[in-house]
């Protein structure tokens, strides 16, 4: 069975127990006021009748004025003495107590009987004179225009009952169809998706609908466009790591070829294959590092960090390879006291210095500043190097990213892993890393921290 005939059965059944019980209410409360008419129609004819009745001395019913009494309906009524004997009778023929059970019970009693298959309802009253109880009356009116209204009334209201349930099944059907369609759609587009594995696809959806298929269809599409995103950057990601393998595993090889060749060791050979080793051990440790940062299996031990100390000492490390290249400079140092990794705040200010230098012509300059700002530690790395384009900047912190097109390498380039691992660190410490560049003139990256 479909969503949308169980929506509709749903609905038109609840509709149609709701309009049942305001049924069955209505039914009850208008049987209790036809009843309680017929009962005060009686209450008045037997105070008329009692009104008529006289009584002798010796207890005995002087019925004339009975006989000549005219009801103005249909009134069956009998008086009987206290030996239970028939006094008066209307109609003449009818002999049997209308209520034999209000003849005994010696009180006011109302009754609904059934007399030659007429329902009847009854009203027993003691007759009492001072001496004492002389008798019964019973008087009785046909129920018969009382069951024709709950009858006629209980149609209508059947018949109502099961008109609004066909109308509320069929405006269900409809209303229901008209937002399921949407899902129908949905499930279309998700099965060509999965057949053609077309992540591109998106799901039509009004801009101005703003009902819940419509959100849904607009989350669905967000997940369609990260999902091709993602299958789109792993994509590059084996791409990039095919490529970066592919150089240092072509060198080994030729490498070993040529000793193999030759039939010695030859210790240049033995040293290329040694660097290429180290690269793919930097390689393979930098993915390791990335991929252990995203399952959220890097925990980070964070502790209060002089920021300052860390950066005296890359400055101390990095002088090494700015020797005779580039002129490393710290422009102002301030004392930073932030809650952080040592080890890997480090590595962010090692990877932003060493790119600095290794991208900056000999005779250029790297300028290093560290300061509070606005109660945040601020650290800026600037260079004179060659700058980055404009069309390269939003991509600088994705993995293999380089902006040389041709990937060329050298012996200091990297993989374009380091700046993605910074951000990563710089991210999980709560600050930014920002990144503004001038071609010709040079870039400059500044790292933002909260203070401990």
């Amino acid at each position: 069975m479909s969503l949308r005939l169980r929506l509709s059965i749903t609905y038109s059944a609840l509709v149609g127990v709701v309009l049942l019980l305001f049924g069955f209410l209505v039914f009850s409360i208008v049987s209790q006021v036809l009843l309680e008419q017929i009962d005060s129609r009686l209450s008045q004819s037997a105070n008329q009748i009692i009104e008529r009745l006289r009584v002798s001395a010796n207890n005995q019913f002087d019925i004339r004025q009975l006989s000549a009494y005219q009801p103005t309906e249909n009134l069956l009524f009998q008086v009987w003495d206290t030996e239970r004997r028939l006094q008066f009778s209307r109609p003449v023929g009818l002999t049997s107590p209308l209520d034999e059970a209000g003849v005994r019970l010696g009180q006011v009693f109302f009754s609904s009987q059934s007399i030659n298959g007429v329902r009847v309802r009854v009203l027993s009253v003691p007759l009492r004179t001072n001496r004492g109880p002389v008798g019964y009356l019973q008087v009785g009116l046909s129920l018969a225009l009382v069951e024709i209204t709950q009858n006629t009334l209980a149609t209508v209201l059947i018949a109502l009952t099961i008109t609004l349930m066909i109308v509320v099944l069929v405006t269900t059907w409809a209303l229901t169809g008209e937002a399921l369609a949407q899902l129908e759609t949905v499930t279309q587009v998700a099965t060509q998706i999965t057949q053609a594995d077309d992540l591109s696809r998106r799901i039509p959806v009004a801009a101005t609908a703003e009902d819940e298929v419509s959100r849904l269809i607009r989350a669905f599409n967000q997940t369609l466009e990260r999902l091709e995103k993602l299958f789109a950057t792993q994509r590059r990601f084996l791409a990039d790591v095919s490529h970066e393998l592919r150089t240092p595993l072509t060198v080994i090889k030729g490498e070993v070829g040529l000793m193999r060749l030759t039939n010695e060791l030859d210790e240049e050979s033995l040293r290329s294959i040694e660097k290429e080793v180290d690269r793919l051990s930097r390689l393979v440790g930098d993915l390791l590092l990335l991929a252990q940062a995203e399952s959220g299996q890097l925990p980070l031990e964070l502790k209060p960090v002089e920021l300052d100390t860390i950066l005296l000492e890359v400055i101390q490390q990095m002088q090494v390879l700015a020797s005779g290249k580039v002129n490393l400079r710290l422009e102002e140092i301030d004392q930073v006291l932030i809650n952080g990794d040592r080890d890997r705040l480090k590595q962010v200010i090692l990877n932003l210095v060493s790119n600095a230098v290794n991208y900056t012509p000999v005779g250029g300059e790297v300028r290093l500043w560290l300061g509070k700002i606005e109660q945040r530690a601020c650290l800026k790395v600037e260079d004179t190097g060659p700058g980055i384009p404009p069309e390269d900047l939003p991509y600088i912190f994705d993995r293999f990213y380089r902006g040389d097109p041709s990937r060329k390498r050298t012996e200091s380039s990297g993989f374009g892993l380091g700046l993605s691992i910074a951000k990563w660190i710089v991210d999980r410490h709560g600050g930014q890393i920002e990144v503004e560049s001038q071609v010709g003139k040079g870039t400059r990256f500044t790292v933002w921290l909260p203070l401990a």
